[in-house]
């Protein structure tokens, strides 16, 4: 076997093969790592974000755009948001940690907010960590870190992450925020929108992590994150502790899968790239090389999604129904397999999913027949 140094360099040469010749790579963020926590098993996601191809100009030459984002009115309103959560040096945020994640501790006054501004992503990430480092040597203290900048090696590449804040507790402990514009209403918010915040922090707490271990003492990172929203339909903020444990081993067992990228790229027949440049039958050949684990949920997280969900349902798959509905279905894998099942024309009569669309069949036929009657009788 390669020496790791060797197989890193021919790595980097097989995804810069696959992005394309001179084009600049994407930079995976917070919200890219979450989403392929969010569907660890879709492979073609993986080995597009390990390369680095922009997936929003793939999609687009592919002819399915993607249409999903925040739109300029939210992202100016976030923005307005959470400069008015860190207003007067943090003080309305700091008091949020201590309220709901800390109360036994002194309550935060005159907290420190050291000044992380430095020259590019590799400077500001090691003020970020000198940072981290002065306040755990010097505890009894609140420390706010407004915008720090953390690395994450993803697929032997570092992954730079903006985090909205850190806050260090009196006891040395770090607490990842996350500052977000949707309500929170009678203290509680959407579960789909809480998940996908808890997704995107879950990356950096892994971050942190990495940093932690880089100290002697190593200080404990929280694995219980605050999440700032507006209260009701108010300016005002409300904070909620979410435990991003879950999401923390999930994203650790897909970055983990990520650094094997090798694997999923030497499947790959010679010669594949995944350009926008390219003609779009070269690139749809491309594309579907690689295969793709479609769920409706993919909408809200991926560039691409628009281009598999038409796939998904050209080739009859189940996914494209929802992950539940894949999960009970057993090893029927297509519409036409749970069709033929139900009406008696394939499928093992012992197999449970089988015998429930059986059922499930005989029940409707009873049913149309019923409605049918009393119709005749009308």
């Amino acid at each position: 076997m390669p020496p790791p140094r060797t197989r890193g360099k021919r790595l980097r040469h097989r995804l810069a093969e696959l992005r394309g010749p001179e084009v600049q790579a994407t930079a995976l963020d917070a919200r890219a790592l979450a989403a392929l926590a969010a569907n660890p098993g879709c492979r073609r996601r993986a080995i597009l974000d390990g390369a680095g191809v922009d997936k929003a100009a793939l999609a687009g030459a592919l002819g399915s755009p993607s249409v999903f984002g925040q739109s300029q009115f939210a992202f100016v309103r976030g923005n307005a948001f959470e400069a008015k959560v860190k207003a007067d040096g943090g003080t309305e945020l700091l008091r949020l940690a201590h309220e709901k994640l800390d109360r036994g501790a002194e309550p935060p006054a005159g907290a420190r907010v050291p000044d992380l501004s430095a020259q590019g992503p590799e400077g500001r990430t090691a003020r970020t960590e000198l940072a981290l480092r002065e306040a755990a040597e010097a505890p009894g203290a609140w420390t706010l870190l407004d915008h720090p900048m953390l690395a994450l090696d993803v697929a032997g590449s570092p992954a730079f992450l903006e985090p909205d804040a850190v806050v260090v507790h009196p006891d040395g402990s770090w607490t990842v925020v996350e500052i977000k514009s949707f309500p929170m209403l009678d203290g509680a918010a959407d579960p789909a929108k809480v998940g996908a915040a808890a997704r995107q922090a879950a990356v950096y707490v892994l971050a942190l992590e990495r940093v932690a271990e880089r100290l002697d003492p190593p200080p404990r990172v929280r694995h219980r994150v605050l999440l700032v929203c507006p209260k009701d339909f108010s300016n005002l903020p409300a904070a909620s502790a979410v435990d991003v444990r879950k999401q923390r081993a999930v994203t650790a067992r897909q970055l983990a899968r990520l650094t094997r990228i090798e694997e999923i790229a030497d499947t790959l027949p010679e010669g594949t790239c995944f350009s926008p440049e390219l003609p779009p039958e070269r690139l749809e050949q491309a594309v579907d090389s690689v295969p793709a684990t479609y769920a409706p949920e993919c909408l809200s997280a991926c560039e691409l999604a628009f281009h598999c969900r038409d796939r998904s349902r050209a080739a009859g798959a189940v996914t494209s129904l929802g992950r539940p509905v894949r999960a009970e279905l057993g090893g029927l894998t297509t519409v036409g397999d749970v069709l033929a099942a139900a009406r008696g024309e394939a499928g093992d009569p012992d197999d449970p999913a089988v015998a429930a669309l059986r059922r499930a069949a005989a029940l409707r036929a009873e049913a149309l027949a019923s409605a049918r009657e009393v119709a005749a009788c009308r």
